[in-house]
């Protein structure tokens, strides 16, 4: 396929990671917080910075649990819902580092190209998210 071939479907993901040393309840607690949000998601903070055609999206995490999950759905101006699962996942027992890992989806009618560029914005806020926490 070239850059410009679209797909219609769900049926391609690709799960981004990063490893952060951190407890994960710690980074659990800073990537749920809403007030940290702008702090290392941009296109969330400000999905203008994406595409300026989006506007002013809202976001909805899934409720606070004990198992790290951050899913969460991006509710566009256009009505359209996103849905992005996220999770925080221990080392191991007792090991103050976890995984971060975030799924994304390609959705209809994206290209190839513009899966690699929310390929590349979601590990640049990951990265982003590794080095606030890390400090």
């Amino acid at each position: 396929m070239d850059d410009d071939t679209t797909v219609d479907s769900l049926e391609t993901s690709r799960h981004l990671s990063v490893w952060i040393d951190a407890t994960p309840e710690a980074v659990y607690a800073f990537a749920s917080n809403p007030v940290e949000l702008p702090r290392w998601a941009a296109g969330l903070a400000d999905p203008t910075l994406a595409d300026p055609t989006l506007g002013k999206a809202d976001v909805e995490f899934a409720a606070r649990n004990e198992f790290g999950v951050l899913d969460h759905v991006v509710r566009l101006p256009s009505g359209e819902a996103v849905y992005n699962p996220m999770r925080v996942i221990p080392a191991g027992p007792g090991v103050p580092r976890c995984e971060v890992v975030f799924t994304l989806r390609r959705g209809p009618g994206v290209t190839n190209e513009e899966f690699e560029a929310d390929a590349a914005a979601v590990a640049a806020d990951l990265e982003t998210l590794r080095d606030l926490i890390e400090g």
